[in-house]
């Protein structure tokens, strides 16, 4: 190690957030919005403006499936909360593309038709962790990616001396300095947050990754494994025999019963429904707790006698749901949510600065190499909420009787970001980012115009009628229109290039 430690992760931090840095940048971005997943749903569901009762939406869920998917092998349903109206359905069904439909249902009616087919910030969520791609692929290139955000983490925790200082050093106009400031100051002010969020990450896909506890103690029996990990769940195979379902309610008030004071209904299950032994198993919320699915009631579906009352209390298990329930962040309240918002950008802004003083620290490198990362960046960086924005567009002017309407959103998303990349390829990088955040400015700034117009529910109906999910969304569109507009006049423009110390030159992300 004839550099020295330091020097050498100095190396590895610079190397290690370059190689997935612009694939890390959209999982980041894609996760930080779906910190507010429900309220991005809510919005590309404009019809959907009435709400009931946990307990009435599963029970009109319940009777709508009933009439129209009698033979699925399960019916799986989240019941609507304060952050959304809809009641959510996932449930076998072989005409669709995936062998599944998930899809949300009205809470007065029931009915999947009241709303237009979008996956709402579903898609963001799973994206986030599947990237769009086949099982188990897109995870395991998802947790590639974490655990190299988490060498490059605790590397540049190690390079910085002054790691306290960075949070109040920043130079603004003096070119590779200003950005080496940002990048600094970015990352050690939300530092806590960044490694919680980037290890919880890593936890949630563990199994898949390092697999061998369950082999070594299972083998090939993943039926038992998977009972032991989630001794609370009761399956049966079903009897063949045709039953009705019980009423769900009394149901529903036995579990509510059940969860005590201040419980709530979240996920209601009903495995082999319309069979003799169908199951129904109620889970409390999941913002009732930090640690993640820790109650459950199971009843039988045809008699609604209880079967079984589970509480999560094993220490691994525990450790392991309140790891997975940091990451997600359901039990946050409003202002934590927030939170967790912006400290995932300031998460995504250290990745972009990286990228960007990655390439200003090397100047007079020539190649493919360089040429191509210089335009990688504004693919990644602009490009990315260009896509995210493009898919909120799509949500609105796409017809909404068209068919495979959910999927044309995500076909939008898709184009829209290999155009950005293309537009990037074509074009010098100094302009390239100047006019990607200028349309990023520009559609951010006329998308709750557009929408107001197609349905109605805009920022000033909203204020006034007390919309306050249309009236933070569009706040939220116009704060990023500002801060687009802000970064394309900033973009490309000369400024004086203040000379690094030594120190700094070994560290150029």
């Amino acid at each position: 190690m004839k550099q020295g430690f330091r020097q050498s992760m100095a190396g590895l931090h610079s190397w290690s957030g370059l190689i997935l840095g612009w694939l890390l940048f959209a999982i980041v971005l894609s996760g930080t919005a779906t910190v507010f997943r429900s309220e991005i749903s809510g919005w590309m569901r404009p019809e959907i403006a009435r709400t009931a009762p946990p307990d009435a939406a599963i029970e009109a869920a319940v009777r709508w499936l009933g009439a129209h998917h009698p033979k699925a092998a399960g019916w799986y349903l989240t019941a609507p909360d304060e952050r959304i109206a809809t009641t959510q359905a996932v449930f076998d069904d072989p005409a669709a593309p995936l062998g599944y439909r998930d899809i949300a249902l009205d809470p007065v009616s029931g009915s999947p038709d009241v709303a237009r087919a979008t996956l709402g910030g579903e898609f963001l969520y799973r994206f986030h962790f599947e990237l769009q791609l086949p099982y188990p692929w897109g995870r395991f290139l998802a947790v590639a990616a974490a655990m190299m955000m988490l060498i490059a983490i605790v590397s540049g925790i190690i390079i910085h001396k002054r790691i306290f200082k960075d949070i109040f050093t920043f130079r603004a106009g003096k070119g590779k300095r200003s950005w080496l400031d940002a990048h600094n100051v970015l990352g050690v002010l939300a530092l806590p947050f960044h490694l919680m969020i980037t290890v919880t990450g890593i936890v949630t896909l563990l199994t898949l990754v390092m697999p061998w506890g369950t082999t070594a103690n299972y083998g090939d029996d993943l039926a038992t494994a998977f009972a032991e990990a989630a001794p609370g769940l009761v399956s049966r195979e079903a009897a063949g025999r045709r039953a009705p379902l019980a009423p769900i309610g009394p149901m529903l008030a036995a579990a509510q019963r059940a969860f005590g004071e201040g419980g709530r209904i979240g996920r209601v299950s009903i495995a082999n429904p319309g069979d003799a032994h169908a199951i129904v198993t109620i889970s409390n919320h999941d913002g009732d707790q930090l640690a993640y699915a820790a109650r459950t009631v199971s009843f039988d579906g045809v008699t609604g006698r209880i079967i079984k009352q589970y509480v999560e209390a094993r220490p691994a298990q525990q450790t392991y749901n309140v790891l997975y329930g940091l990451h997600m962040g359901r039990f946050a309240p409003e202002v934590s949510r927030w939170l967790y918002f912006l400290c995932g950008l300031a998460l995504a802004a250290t990745i972009a600065t990286g990228l960007v003083l990655w390439i200003r620290s090397r100047p007079q490198a020539r190649g493919v190499g360089p040429w191509l990362a210089a335009r990688l960046n504004v693919g990644a960086v602009a490009g990315f909420p260009v896509a995210i924005l493009a898919f909120l567009y799509a949500n609105r002017l796409l017809p909404a009787q068209m068919p495979g309407r959910a999927e044309g959103e995500v076909s939008v998303f898709f184009w829209a970001w290999g155009a950005a990349i293309a537009f990037a390829m074509l074009r010098a990088p100094a302009r390239a980012w100047r006019e990607a955040f200028a349309a990023l400015a520009l559609g951010s700034a006329v998308l709750p115009i557009l929408s107001f117009a197609l349905t109605g529910r805009g920022l000033w109906s909203a204020l006034a009628g007390g919309d306050w999910l249309f009236a933070g969304f569009d706040l939220t569109l116009f704060a990023f229109a500002a801060l687009a507009a802000a970064i394309a006049r900033r973009a490309g423009t000369k400024t004086a290039e203040a000379p690094l110390r030594r120190r700094a030159q070994a560290v150029p992300a």
